[in-house]
């Protein structure tokens, strides 16, 4: 592979890959006790949306299968999390929103994470990383227009 743009582009997503591993491993350490990134995950969307969603749209927004987030959903109700109900209009649809427990959860973990990526951000730059922002939100929107 001679190609300088396909090195640049293997280079660049090799480092993308690198960082995801190694972030998700260090805000996964600081959750709150019983808590796995995907629940943190899905907690976050769902206050941060301030709407239910149905577990389809989840689904799609996380880009994972109907199982897979049916099976987090369902540890997140155990949990107190999140609350399901069947959807008024469609009785073969649920919807899911954030508990007041969840988003206290949240917000644990929120505390947790932010001392973590605001160190890593510290130790790069403010400056690096806002200069990062707009190329990796491009980065991720172009590749989420290949789907």
């Amino acid at each position: 592979m001679s190609d300088p743009a396909q090195n640049l582009a293997v280079s660049l997503f090799s480092e993308i890959l690198a960082v995801d591993q190694l972030a998700r491993a260090s805000v996964a350490r600081v959750l709150p006790k019983g808590m796995e990134l995907s629940h943190f995950s899905v907690l976050n969307h769902l206050a941060h949306t301030g709407v239910e969603r149905s577990p389809a749209q989840l689904a799609k927004t996380f880009h994972l299968t109907r199982g897979a987030m049916t099976n987090t959903l369902h540890k997140l109700e155990w949990a107190g999390w999140v609350h399901i109900r069947p959807d008024w209009d469609d009785a073969r649809r649920k919807m899911v929103a954030i508990s007041p427990a969840g988003e206290s959860a949240r917000n644990a973990a929120l505390a947790a994470i932010a001392p973590v990526i605001a160190d890593v951000v510290r130790k790069v730059g403010e400056d690096k990383v806002r200069t990062a922002l707009p190329v990796l939100r491009e980065m991720r929107t172009k590749l989420n227009d290949i789907e």
